[in-house]
């Protein structure tokens, strides 16, 4: 089989890029794969790609970023989607060729504007699959209004949490689609696992408002406060460093607390803490969570829709706290340092139960998914429609009908507002 993943940027930094790369290298190993990045700007990825998996790039931002169609706006990928602007006539254009010449079996859409296009334009012969990783209640009204009609030529929908999938099936009214959810997987780690004696709590991610970095060390004063032999390290970069290092040093936590900059692989720092944290508002999935559990650290988490609670069991593996609150998470995080059998323990049943995540287990759910998929495509043979269809296309209805009003009002507010200019 043959499997082309469409991606937005393969050159560049964050989960969606690791885990295709992951998912990637994994099916390698029995399967044709390449990688089609929309985008590169630079000469070689940020992460490591394995020599079978081949990787072509369609628009090179370091010769064609001022090229006359590039300038232009994209008519194909969704205006709703938050990508929107760094997408033109020429991506379109691009993508569009891609698909029409893709001599792959099945294609693989990895975010909601390039899952349009593969609901639009890929041959009638190829296997379209639709990759959710953030949810669906994270897009706006108008771009869920865009999806409906698009994603109801897909063949498959998939998104990582099963709360993720539900919502689709409820609310989205799908016909024919089949709608599932498939984990992202975390390679096996090839170093020893932490044993839980370094006294350092670890988190890793993009330096972003929604990962709550700034709860997370205001949390960790308490832990400081009592085991000042206890570090903090956080690994990662964007937007909130700076404002994160103020903290830092307002807190009076330059001993405890480090901005270590990115790593890749994540591994290697993993093993040297003994404890992971994660403090997001929102987390359609949950990495790092995984990560840190199969390198054998107990994560401590806030309980945020939707990926956390999936992958944490609270007491055994890990720990759950309430969204936002600074107190929860610092007194959950110094449970596990004052008791270090306790910590021990669950950093091996954490290890454990992240084997799920693992790639076996998920290559295999995502074969069986792409074999069905094949299967019914050459018989014309469409999903069976669920139970109590009658139901779901009412409930379908109400949620379409919300998003279209919402959409049409965010419309006239717009006019009105350009009209007082």
């Amino acid at each position: 089989m043959k499997i082309s993943f469409l991606l937005h940027n393969a050159y560049g930094i964050g989960g969606t890029i690791t885990t295709t790369f992951n998912l990637a290298q994994a099916l390698a190993e029995r399967h044709e794969v390449e990688i089609v990045s929309v985008l590169r700007h630079r000469e070689r990825p940020n992460f490591t790609l394995d020599p079978k998996v081949s990787l072509t790039p369609l628009v090179d931002l370091r010769h064609e970023k001022e090229h006359p169609l590039h300038l232009r706006p994209a008519r194909v990928f969704p205006v709703a989607e938050y990508r929107h602007h760094q997408y033109s006539e020429l991506t379109d254009q691009r993508i569009g060729e891609c698909l029409a010449a893709i001599d792959a079996d099945v294609v693989i859409g990895t975010r909601p504007g390039l899952n349009v296009h593969l609901a639009l334009q890929a041959p009638e012969h190829v296997v379209r699959i639709g990759q959710e990783h953030l949810t669906l209640g994270n897009h706006p009204p108008r771009l869920r209004t865009a999806l409906r009609r698009a994603y109801r030529r897909l063949d498959v929908l998939t998104t990582v949490t099963e709360a993720d999938a539900a919502a689709y099936r409820r609310r989205m009214r799908l016909p024919g689609v089949r709608v599932e959810a498939l984990p992202n997987s975390v390679p096996d780690p090839v170093l020893p696992a932490a044993d839980g004696t370094a006294r350092i709590v670890v988190a890793a991610g993009r330096l972003v408002p929604v990962k709550r970095y700034d709860l997370l060390i205001e949390a960790f004063t308490l832990v400081a406060a009592e085991r000042p032999d206890w570090q903090l390290r956080i690994y990662g970069k964007g937007e909130e460093q700076d404002r994160l290092r103020q903290l830092i040093h307002r807190l009076g936590l330059y001993e405890n607390v480090f901005l270590m900059g990115a790593a890749a692989p994540m591994e290697a720092e993993w093993v040297k803490g003994s404890i992971g944290a994660a403090a997001s508002n929102f987390e359609p999935f949950g990495m790092t969570i995984v990560e840190a559990m199969r390198c054998g650290l107990p994560v401590v988490s806030t309980d945020c829709p939707y990926g956390p609670g999936e992958i944490i069991e609270d007491g055994v593996d890990g720990r759950l706290v309430p969204v936002g609150d600074r107190d929860a998470l610092g007194a959950a995080l110094l449970d596990l340092v004052r008791d270090d059998e306790r910590r021990r323990r669950m950093g091996r049943t954490a290890m454990a139960n992240a084997r799920r995540f693992a790639p076996v287990p998920v290559v295999e759910h995502a074969e069986r998914l792409m074999d069905e998929a094949m299967s019914a495509r050459r018989t014309g043979r469409r999903t069976a429609p669920e139970r109590g269809r009658i139901r779901n296309a009412l409930v379908s209805q109400g949620f379409a009908a919300r998003d279209t009003a919402h959409a049409a009002a965010a419309r006239a507010l717009r006019t009105v507002r350009r009209g007082q200019r």
